[in-house]
C-alpha cells in the first residue's frame, strides 16, 4: 500500500494504521507511529543528527533508516521505504497485518500490547 507524503507529521492508512513523517537533508523517513518501548507518539519526537529521532516520552533514541534502538536494543522501530511516484513521495508500508487469532489477541492483551 502506497501512501501519499505531504510533509511531516503523521499519515494513515486506509485500514486505520498511523506512520510518521519526518523530513531529513535528503528527503523523507516514515516509521511507525507509536514508539516500541512504550507507545510514546514519535511524530511529537525530536530529530538529532539528521537521521535520529527521540520519542518525546522516555527519549529512545532510533535511527530512522534502519529502526535499531540506541537506547536499547531490544527495541526495534518499524521503517518504511519512500518511493517516488509521478514526483511524489509515498510511502511503502505494505499490506495490513494478519487479523489475530483469540488467542494471539489474548496473549498481546496479558503482555499489555492489545
Amino acid at each position: 500500500m502506497l501512501l501519499p507524503i505531504a510533509g511531516p507529521g503523521v499519515v494513515r492508512s486506509d485500514d486505520g494504521r498511523a506512520f510518521a513523517v519526518f523530513e531529513v537533508d535528503d528527503g523523507y523517513r516514515v516509521t511507525d507511529a507509536l514508539c516500541p518501548h512504550n507507545k510514546g507518539p514519535l511524530d511529537q519526537g525530536w530529530l538529532r543528527d539528521g537521521s535520529t529521532v527521540v520519542c518525546p516520552w522516555h527519549w529512545y533514541r532510533f535511527d530512522l533508516d534502519t529502526g535499531e534502538c540506541d537506547t536499547s536494543p531490544q527495541h526495534v522501530l518499524g521503517v518504511h521505504p519512500v518511493v517516488d511516484v509521478d514526483g511524489v513521495p509515498h510511502a511503502d508500508v505494505g499490506g495490513p497485518p494478519a487479523p489475530l487469532s483469540w488467542s494471539e489477541r489474548l496473549r498481546a492483551h496479558a503482555r499489555g500490547d492489545g
